[in-house]
């Protein structure tokens, strides 16, 4: 049985999906089988439309409440884009921050991330940090080098004494919402390359962060997964959009 020294930490990430109606019903479900959080804690990256709506729904709760991208300005003519400030401000107390879909469909560079880790660490969100590597960079025994290379790259402006407040998702871009699963040994790999990198960063420090795993994560295999002493929670794609896999995610462990 592992033994966790970190809380487990299981958030969905609902994309560009469900409507108002839906997602409102799936955080009232969710909301009532949580308990009062001490076990493990949940939290869902919503839409930006519906951030206001479903944070009230959630309230009394201890369900987190995230933005899926921010910028990393408090104010400006940045058309389209949203403040860390703006985030606050509807309800949220995360954020995710270099999703694949972000560094791949949308193009963000490498430079924005550090930029934007730091906003939501000066507004007071809680980021979630996405790293992964490409399926050729895999093939070609880059892993390692991808991701060292993205972590420098987020945290060249974070201080040890925040790192208590930053997640990692490890998020192998090959098997984001593809069905593939990287194996546990892939996983367990990958982490652990993830926690000697940021012990050479952060010092003690490193003990504090959590590191999720995400990419087609579900009810099969989040126990599996879960089960791993260098895993600390699961990000979640497609299976959170729904209560009836997304709650077994949850309590992977009942």
């Amino acid at each position: 049985m592992t033994v966790r020294t970190r809380k487990p930490y299981i958030a969905g990430n609902w994309k560009m999906n469900l409507d108002r109606s839906k997602s409102l019903d799936l955080v009232k479900t969710v909301k009532g089988r949580i308990g009062d959080g001490s076990g493990r804690e949940v939290a869902f990256f919503v839409p930006s439309i519906y951030l206001a709506d479903v944070s009230a729904v959630a309230q009394g709760s201890p369900l987190g409440v995230g933005g899926q991208n921010m910028w990393h300005e408090d104010h400006g003519a940045y058309t389209g884009e949203l403040a860390p400030r703006m985030l606050r401000e509807v309800g949220a107390d995360r954020v995710l921050v270099g999703h694949s879909e972000r560094r791949h469909v949308f193009k963000e560079p490498e430079e924005w991330m550090s930029r934007k880790l730091r906003a939501a660490l000066d507004s007071d969100l809680q980021p979630i940090f996405c790293i992964g590597e490409k399926l050729e960079e895999r093939k070609s025994k880059r892993t390692d080098r991808v991701l060292k290379k993205q972590l420098e790259s987020g945290f060249a402006h974070v201080k040890p004494e925040d790192a208590h407040r930053i997640s990692i998702a490890y998020e192998p871009v090959w098997a984001i919402g593809t069905g593939e699963t990287a194996t546990l040994e892939q996983v367990d790999l990958a982490h652990a390359t993830i926690r000697k990198w940021l012990t050479s960063k952060v010092g003690e420090e490193a003990e504090t962060v959590r590191i999720l795993y995400g990419g087609s994560v579900n009810p099969d295999n989040a126990k599996d997964i879960m089960a791993l002493e260098s895993v600390d929670g699961l990000l979640v794609g497609g299976a959170s959009l729904q209560a009836e896999t997304f709650l077994p995610i949850i309590e992977y462990d009942a």
